[in-house]
């Protein structure tokens, strides 16, 4: 199917007829995509990685198929009849020792299956890419999907590859007539958080208490139940070659820590650390887990402290008007957030 035909479903609600397939299903907003696939009564086909925690996937109707995205048979095998792609794999670490698997997972795999879609005639595709992607404005006024953006804008490899990967799929859009919509969702908080992930930790350290100062910051924070029916929408009302940001409420890490103290009854940190003095702590932490050669990101690193100097702040009002996107807000994400992880020991 070439681009314009794609382009002519525009506004369409469409059905999800045929085979699903959901890359990285077992992850935190793959699941939630799962979840959002079973209220409406679809049983869709995952991809994981052989040994792979599939706690997520527990007591949903799927069909598992085994591979990896640098393994292109497993791709080519797990698409046999698939005519709806949903693409959340992907490796989100900030740090890592080896940081070319980011490279070779994010993008080489992105676009190693985005080619094996097109040789299975995929007739429509959702591609998780990430805020990470985009733009940031100096000002602190909420970014956009249009924000202007480069490659040396990003920071970190984790950054880089996200950006290299949407401009592969973006590349196959034009070029290829890839039927692709890109969404790209900003930091998912909420229930079955059970890696966890960045902001996951950081919920964690702050429910525990264990967060005695913070640094002068902002995060978009987005309920990953919402995020998850954000792509189903992107599905049925997103036009193909365009991007959506799937985010929330913008909030600074103080306020952020505030709620999480009412909820838990904890008093919020009141030290606001300047960034300049924690350079020496996570120059530390990530020089001593390469001396250990331990996999595991440290709680603190450069290139996070780096990403903290900004105010990653977006609008999702795009995805409002196109997609009929209506995230709940943050205080109720943190409190789902905080209730999951004190039930299920994350807290103790």
């Amino acid at each position: 199917m070439n681009l314009d035909a794609c382009n002519q479903r525009r506004g369409e609600v469409l059905n999800h007829s045929g085979r699903i397939l959901v890359t990285g299903a077992n992850g935190f907003i793959g699941a939630a995509v799962v979840r959002a696939l079973a209220r409406r009564g679809i049983a869709p086909r995952v991809l994981v990685r052989p040994g792979s925690d599939r706690r997520n996937l527990e007591g949903y109707d799927v069909e598992i198929a085994e591979g990896d995205l640098c393994e292109r048979p497993s791709l080519d095998q797990a698409l046999k009849g698939v005519s709806v792609l949903y693409h959340l794999a992907a490796d989100y670490r900030l740090w890592m020792p080896d940081p070319s698997c980011l490279y070779r997972v994010n993008v080489e795999g992105t676009a190693s299956l985005m080619q094996a879609a097109l040789g299975a005639g995929v007739e429509r595709i959702v591609y998780t890419s990430s805020v990470a992607a985009l733009g940031i404005n100096k000002s602190g006024e909420p970014a956009d999907e249009e924000t202007p953006v480069c490659l040396e804008d990003m920071i970190g490899h984790y950054k880089r590859s996200k950006f290299l990967a949407e401009e592969r799929v973006r590349g196959l859009i034009e070029n290829e007539g890839l039927p692709a919509v890109i969404v790209n969702p900003s930091a998912p908080i909420g229930p079955y958080d059970i890696k966890p992930t960045p902001t996951g930790r950081l919920i964690t350290q702050a429910a525990k208490g264990a967060m005695p100062a913070y640094v002068d910051t902002g995060l978009n924070l987005a309920h990953v139940d919402d995020i998850a029916e954000g792509h189903i929408f992107a599905y049925e009302k997103g036009q193909i070659g365009e991007r959506y940001i799937l985010g929330g409420d913008n909030l600074t890490l103080s306020q952020i820590l505030q709620q999480i103290a009412e909820l838990t009854g904890r008093k919020a940190p009141w030290v606001k650390l300047p960034h300049a003095l924690l350079w020496p702590l996570a120059l530390g932490a990530e020089n001593w887990a390469r001396f250990r050669k331990q996999e595991k990101e440290p709680f603190i690193t450069m290139d996070g402290l780096k990403m903290s100097k900004k105010l990653m702040f977006f609008s999702h009002r795009k995805a409002g008007e196109a997609l009929g996107y209506q995230p709940r807000c943050a205080s109720l994400a943190l409190a789902d957030a905080v209730n999951w992880f004190r039930e299920n020991n994350y807290l103790a």
